[in-house]
């Protein structure tokens, strides 16, 4: 079964996520992605990766991928955060981090820790072939 992985990105960090999702498109294309709407929107359209589209986040994506990290169904959460505005849906951004926690899901918060899971990640599918 492919690692699933869920890509999330606040608007003022879309383009961030798009050229990390480029650097890392071979390790990607090998999992099962899930997205917020237009993050994934974005992804898809730039790499041609395949992409599970959630609602966007503040129409309820951010809880949707949420309910799939406490169902076992996501493995790694990368979700671009922007520190600097104002989110309305702030507390399902603090429920889906939360769930990262009480699940034990890897969760990068901004690119530096994004590059460092998918380095691990790139190297254990590697190991494997």
């Amino acid at each position: 079964m492919p690692t699933r992985v869920a890509l999330i990105a606040h608007d003022h960090k879309k383009d961030d996520i798009v050229r990390l999702t480029g650097e890392y498109v071979d390790t990607l294309r090998r999992c099962a992605l899930l997205a917020t709407g237009t993050t994934g929107g974005r992804i898809e359209a730039a790499h041609g990766l395949n992409v599970e589209r959630m609602l966007s986040g503040p129409h309820g994506g951010d809880l949707q991928i949420g309910a799939q990290l406490a169902e076992g169904k996501v493995d790694v959460v990368i979700f671009l955060r922007d520190p600097m505005t104002p989110q309305p849906h702030e507390p399902d951004i603090n429920a889906l981090v939360r769930a990262c926690d009480v699940h034990d899901v890897p969760c990068a918060t901004n690119i530096s820790t994004a590059r460092m899971i998918l380095d691990v990640l790139t190297q254990r599918m590697k190991d494997v072939v």
